[in-house]
């Protein structure tokens, strides 16, 4: 059942690559926002000036596009409640903290980094449970406090958080959740440069935002019962909210990395975006895997289509146990989606990628290429260790014991790749059918078997045992290129003839 006029926000901190777990929340808010014909807003916390990276911020940009994560308001598209950048609306937020201080719910903290470092120091030596701000300042005369801030004494804005009871709210993943008020310390809302917390700003701007629907990631369940208590202190309604489950590594026992691990064999891992379009992942694929980290649409079901899983989407399917990353899921589905693609398609997104190996190619040689390796890829970036014997003049240098199948030796190698030459410089024309035709003709003539004449040719002209399809391979070499392979073979096989 959709809901009317649903508004949801990614905001994430640009201060490093996205990493794939910040994507799958937006992919989540982007779901909700489209299922329900509602509003997806992209709003940038760049407060942290000191961590905050420009280069972040487009690689941020580019990632969301990638996979398809349109938004309605926020950078480069604009909107009726900007700006979307918060480092643009310090004055609001300087304003409500205020606002705060002023109606009692909050108040000036002058307390030096120092003594909060000793304090902490003294917590943590006494052993205690909960470590926080001891609210020193709290007690202060208004009227004083005033003062020393308009003296130009450093200070910081603290909300005042209830002493005693509970605080409750509603996860609409987790369900009811209720805290100890004691538990929680004063948080600050406003610091001593003028620049707010995580906590104020997105209070705020999702306020003045009309953001309907919060979906986070789960680190920041701890801090909800004190954005509550900032909503009550604001007298503002608080958005219902939900918190998305963790994702964890492979194994399933930690938190996914923000950094590449290795992996079995020495592969890496990628974490961020950009490293799995740099390892051939089609956002089709991301974009179906990642719905499916933390939401299911039934137990059985996991190929989907955009547009299938938008309208399946709901939060009651999300679970609120983590979730592990799985590759090899994410590789057997890529694979799936590279063997749904259409040739021409594939062969515009292979370009790239033997680019980047060093190959001198056409689309034209890839496109003829594509129907050889697109059943045996699973991430573009396998394709120049498939291919790389098509673009060099003289294949590398090879064992030519390779070249010798089974039950035979270096002399009968030569014998049938000596007949095999000769029926390849004649077959005309020079396709698949005739190729197969031609060599299939010669095994069954000399007696042989298929896989004992096709091995020699095969390193012969690849420079390898597993490579892909011989026939169609042949083809795309060209006569001119396999006979000069297979006159290099014979003179590697007669030298090491006995």
């Amino acid at each position: 059942m959709t809901q009317p006029n649903v508004r949801v926000r990614f905001a994430p901190s640009p201060t490093g690559p996205l990493h794939v777990g910040g994507l799958r929340s937006a992919l989540f808010n982007w779901l909700f926002a489209r299922h329900h014909g509602g509003t997806f807003i992209l709003r940038i916390e760049d407060t942290d000036r000191k961590r905050y990276d420009p280069e972040a911020l487009s690689d941020l940009l580019e990632n969301l596009r990638w996979l398809g994560l349109d938004w309605d308001e926020g950078p480069e598209v604009d909107g009726d409640y900007g700006p979307y950048f918060q480092s643009e609306r310090l004055d609001l937020y300087q304003k409500y903290a205020r606002d705060l201080v002023e109606s009692g719910h909050a108040y000036y903290c002058f307390c030096s980094p120092e003594r909060l470092a000793r304090l902490r120091q003294e917590q943590q030596q006494r052993k205690e449970s909960i470590l926080g701000y001891d609210r020193h300042c709290r007690g202060l005369d208004p009227a004083e406090a005033a003062d020393r801030v308009a003296a130009g004494e450093a200070h910081v804005v603290r909300l005042k958080m209830p002493l005693d009871g509970q605080t409750t709210f509603h996860d609409l993943i987790r369900g009811d959740i209720t805290v100890d008020n004691s538990t929680q310390d004063d948080l600050i809302l406003l610091k001593s440069d003028g620049y707010p917390t995580y906590h104020l700003a997105n209070v705020v701007d999702d306020h003045l935002m009309r953001i309907t629907h919060i979906l986070r990631a789960d680190e920041w369940i701890s801090t909800a019962p004190r954005h509550v208590q900032l909503y009550r202190a604001l007298g503002w309604e608080m958005p219902a909210i939900a918190h998305l489950p963790v994702v964890l590594d492979p194994s399933g026992k930690g938190k996914m990395s923000k950094r590449k691990k290795l992996g079995p064999g020495g592969r890496e891992f990628p974490v961020h975006v950009r490293d799995f379009r740099a390892a051939g992942y089609l956002p089709e694929a991301m974009f179906n895997f990642l719905a499916l980290v933390g939401w299911s649409y039934d137990d059985h079901t996991e190929l989907m289509t955009r547009e299938e899983i938008i309208e399946r989407f709901s939060i009651e399917r999300i679970t609120p146990a983590p979730a592990a990353f799985n590759y090899d899921k994410l590789d057997h589905m890529n694979g799936v989606y590279i063997r749904g693609l259409a040739a021409d398609d594939l062969a515009d997104r292979l370009m790239p990628f033997l680019e980047r190996a060093g190959f001198a190619t056409d689309r034209e040689t890839v496109k003829r290429i594509v129907p050889l390796i697109q059943e045996r890829m699973k991430r573009l970036d396998e394709a120049p260790g498939l291919v790389d014997f098509f673009f060099v003049e003289e294949l590398p240098d090879y064992d030519p014991a390779l070249l010798i199948p089974k039950k035979l030796d270096a002399s009968g190698a030569h014998v049938l790749l000596g007949q095999a030459r000769g029926v390849l410089a004649e077959v005309s024309p020079f396709t698949q059918e005739t190729l197969e035709t031609a060599l299939r003709g010669l095994a069954e003539a000399m007696g042989v078997k298929t896989g004992q004449l096709f091995t020699p040719v095969r390193v012969a002209v690849c420079g390898r045992r597993v490579a892909p399809p011989l026939f169609g391979t042949l083809e795309v070499l060209g006569r001119e290129r396999v006979l000069k392979r297979i006159d290099l073979a014979l003179e590697k096989l007669k030298a090491i003839e006995r």
